[in-house]
């Protein structure tokens, strides 16, 4: 991975990762493909509609179904799904963490049961980059301990201490993978724990960084606190994360979320919210959320948002789609999908062009000026 800083506004950052497989300029939204597929979509899609540089896949789905092995019969993800953009993995710590009925963590890693068919698991730090080498992800997240919050200081210095533990294992057996001429092309990142307590972050970050990781994620945040929890959160801990490496807030979130970290350091974000809020008939435009399903919309001669390009605002109106929504037109899906991705994509891409013209700040009030009008 090759890792540049392009221009800074205040703590904002426009900067550029290349990986194998493309070229990522930040700040950057990850589209979720948990199962290798962004859902409703297909590669072409992904590519000429979108134009997404890089997208999340899932290392606790994979490896439950259709299985790592199979995957990396066809050369890993690039050429099990078609997308030939970089892809980053998630380690399955969060799927362990939400899946807590069905999981146990020890000192070692995570014993969990198959949602799918209940056949027991183990992962360890070992065991998701094994899966992960199958899958041949470009970035590729570490195994974690991720705790819901609140959380009791016992049980949140439990998880900084697995989860530096199992950082150490995770980059000294990479390295040690990597001279055996295993996984060079791929990147590792690490994963600060600690809630929302200062002190808490503050020990995993430093802990964490001493380490020779390619990239630094903020997890653990967007599972129960305040909004403003998570940002005093992210504002603390960006400062503590090196500046000359990727900065990953994992899981997050709202348009408003994403603004409001980027003034605060992160460079990548992924989240459910855009593909899952499509689906339920939320749509996202540059003055709120548009509540598609609702029956005002039925005689609309008007695109999702007059100020969008994407494909379906080019194409179709808000008749249409309500239309397509209250039939259960599986059409539907995916022009939402596509338009609501747009609109997350178009918001960073603006947000790196303010960051290089030194105004994000205006940026800034202008993205919420729009939204109260």
């Amino acid at each position: 991975m090759n890792f540049s800083i392009d221009a800074t506004c205040d703590r904002a950052r426009a900067c550029t990762i290349q990986t194998a497989h493309s070229t990522i300029q930040t700040p950057v939204f990850m589209p979720v493909g948990t199962a290798a597929s962004v859902k409703s979509l297909d590669s072409c899609d992904l590519t000429a509609l979108l134009d997404t540089k890089i997208i999340l896949a899932n290392t606790y789905h994979l490896y439950l179904r259709p299985g790592d092995d199979v995957v990396a019969e066809f050369g890993g993800l690039h050429g099990f799904s078609g997308y030939k953009r970089s892809f980053l993995t998630d380690s399955g710590g969060f799927q362990a963490f939400s899946l807590s009925d069905i999981s146990k963590a020890d000192e070692n890693g995570i014993e969990f049961k198959s949602h799918i068919d209940g056949s027991r698991h183990y992962f360890t730090p070992k065991k998701v980059l094994d899966i992960q080498y199958n899958l041949k992800s470009d970035i590729m997240m570490i195994l974690d301990d991720l705790v819901a919050l609140p959380a009791t200081k016992e049980r949140l210095l439990l998880s900084i201490k697995r989860t530096t533990k199992w950082a150490k294992e995770s980059i000294e057996y990479h390295r040690s993978m990597q001279e055996r001429g295993i996984g060079l092309d791929q990147n590792i990142f690490a994963i600060i724990q600690g809630g929302v307590d200062p002190e808490f972050r503050r020990i995993s970050a430093t802990e964490l960084t001493q380490l020779d990781f390619d990239g630094f994620a903020i997890g653990g945040l967007s599972v129960g606190e305040e909004s403003q929890a998570m940002y005093d959160t992210v504002e603390f801990t960006t400062p503590l994360m090196p500046q000359d490496k990727p900065r990953y807030l994992m899981g997050v979130g709202t348009p408003e979320d994403l603004v409001e970290c980027i003034d605060r350091g992160v460079d990548m974000f992924d989240c459910v919210m855009p593909t899952r809020n499509a689906r339920n008939g939320t749509l996202f435009t540059t003055s709120g959320r548009l509540n598609i399903k609702a029956g005002r919309y039925k005689k609309d001669h008007n695109p999702i948002d007059e100020a969008c390009d994407c494909y379906t605002c080019r194409n179709y109106t808000r008749a249409y789609i309500n239309h397509l929504f209250r039939a259960k037109e599986l059409t539907y899906y995916r022009l939402a999908t596509i338009h609501n991705l747009h609109y997350y994509l178009s918001l960073m891409k603006e947000a790196r062009a303010a960051i290089i013209e030194g105004r994000f700040k205006d940026f800034k009030r202008e993205f919420y000026a729009r939204r109260e009008s």
